[in-house]
């Protein structure tokens, strides 16, 4: 039986990054026999099974989800998947060549987390720009430079991101269970040109319901192809609203505490507008700080929707 079940969620991916993410699985030091390759269609335009021939693969599938977003892709792919540990991989991941061999030893030597993840490292196809470097974490890049674990809900730096993703077979059982109970966590991810987050963090706590831990490794490694399309201005702003929306949602989902936003005053604005001047912010950073305001508030009345639905239900 397989070991290792490899996930690729992906609605119109490009296809010079998905064939280069295929490279690298076709070259993993883990022998084919002992994993499987899932590819799951979420809906796009040109059927990717047209396109993607897994023939090279003993244990390869190409499935289709016809219900949009990330999260019913995962959905699909864990209840389709076989092996006890799943690793998710998205179409613009390249893994080094011996992640899924680093996978297993993690896997291993860590029996006591449930969730686990790596180093994400940058292949730019145009330079970053310099009003960016603040925030290249919403490109998803990150280096782990120690070894680190916890089994704390508030205990966000092992909570691993979702490229990359790797965990155990029950904490998926227990995912598609939560998600079952709980369909606003759906809502968390991305859907279609939609940038919302935090449902690899939802997956992440599924590992904590069942008393595992969460973590991050050293050994796992992947480059992050960044397109040019997302080193624009308008990607940020999009993201740091949608982000900032899906961060309340998920807290008031997960029963952690909330705080309503401070709302927007003619004084606030002046003294945001001061520290602009004498700061010298640029003026895409205040954009972005806009947009994460903007988000905020979006996201209070999701959590507050929210909570009155689970409130009349109960």
């Amino acid at each position: 039986m397989e070991k290792i079940s490899v996930i690729i969620c992906t609605y119109n991916p490009r296809e010079d990054y998905l064939r280069r993410v295929l490279e690298a699985l076709r070259k993993q030091t883990l022998p084919m026999e002992d994993w499987e390759l899932l590819l799951i269609d979420n809906a796009s335009q040109r059927p990717l099974a047209n396109q993607f021939d897994l023939s090279w693969h003993p244990h390869g599938r190409n499935l289709l989800e016809p219900q949009i977003g990330k999260l019913n892709a995962w959905l699909r792919g864990i209840r389709e998947s076989k092996a006890d540990v799943v690793v998710f991989v998205d179409d613009d991941n390249v893994l080094a060549t011996d992640y899924l061999q680093q996978t297993l030893d993690v896997s291993a030597q860590w029996p006591f987390i449930g969730a686990w993840c790596g180093s994400l490292f940058p292949e730019y196809e145009k330079p970053l720009p310099e009003w960016a470097s603040d925030h290249v974490w919403r490109l998803a890049v990150a280096e782990v430079k120690e070894d680190i674990w916890s089994n704390l809900r508030e205990g966000f730096d092992t909570i691993p991101w979702g490229a990359g993703m790797c965990i155990r077979r029950n904490v998926g059982k227990r995912y598609l269970e939560w998600c079952g109970l709980n369909r606003s966590s759906v809502a968390l991810d991305r859907s279609g040109k939609g940038l919302g987050g935090y449902g690899d963090m939802d997956l992440g706590h599924c590992a904590l319901d069942i008393g595992l831990g969460t973590g991050k490794s050293t050994r796992l490694r992947l480059t992050h192809l960044i397109s040019a399309g997302r080193l624009t201005l308008d990607y940020f702003v999009r993201h740091a609203e949608g982000d900032a929306a899906s961060w309340l949602l998920f807290r008031a989902i997960r029963n952690l505490p909330i705080q309503e936003p401070e709302p927007s005053t003619l004084i606030s604005s002046l003294r945001w507008f001061m520290h602009r001047l004498i700061h010298r912010v640029p003026k895409e950073q205040y954009e972005i700080e806009k947009a994460h305001r903007r988000g905020l508030e979006k996201g209070w009345q999701l959590a507050q929707s929210y909570l009155q639905k689970k409130s009349a239900i109960n």
